[in-house]
């Protein structure tokens, strides 16, 4: 039964959600929380190609949405196209270098802090599209960067992929 993405995806969508719903909550950085959430997402972009990427985004969307004070759906809308997207662009990358992922961590983590904003002022929260987007931005995508590698490998791992390992001479 551990061996299915079947439960080991939601059992590492909902670890996620005790994550930053408890801890990452907390923890603020020039007044910006961390958003694990997105990240999962991004993740699964990385390991899972763009249809899954879109999946597990959506669905990790869609439950960070019922902790937050912004429209339902929005989040997970978001996570979905940036799940996507992170997919279809690293199906044409070589994932030979470890920095990679941490790369496309960074750039997609503010991307999609960005497309929050954007797509919140369509649905009457035009507060989130202020001068602060940027710190919002640089702060999500480093937290992003920094934490891709564990991320990556645990949703590599509920997807049951190899994640790629930094080969080295004596290997």
């Amino acid at each position: 039964m551990t061996a299915d993405p079947r439960f080991r995806v939601p059992l590492v969508i909902f670890t996620a959600l005790l994550v930053q719903v408890t801890v990452l909550s907390r923890v603020r950085i020039f007044g910006v929380v961390p958003n694990l959430m997105l990240l999962v997402a991004v993740a699964a972009g990385i390991t899972g190609g763009p249809a899954r990427g879109a999946a597990i985004g959506f669905a990790s969307g869609m439950a960070f949405d019922i902790f937050l004070e912004t429209p339902l759906g929005l989040s997970a809308l978001v996570f979905c196209i940036v799940g996507y997207t992170v997919g279809a662009a690293e199906t044409g990358i070589l994932r030979a270098a470890w920095w990679i992922p941490v790369l496309t961590a960074f750039v997609a983590g503010a991307a999609g802090e960005a497309m929050f904003a954007v797509a919140a002022q369509f649905v009457g929260r035009p507060d989130l599209l202020t001068a602060r987007l940027a710190v919002v931005m640089v702060i999500v995508g480093i937290t992003s960067g920094i934490l891709a590698l564990p991320v990556v490998r645990v949703v590599g791992w509920s997807l049951l992929k190899n994640t790629p390992r930094r080969t080295t001479v004596f290997s």
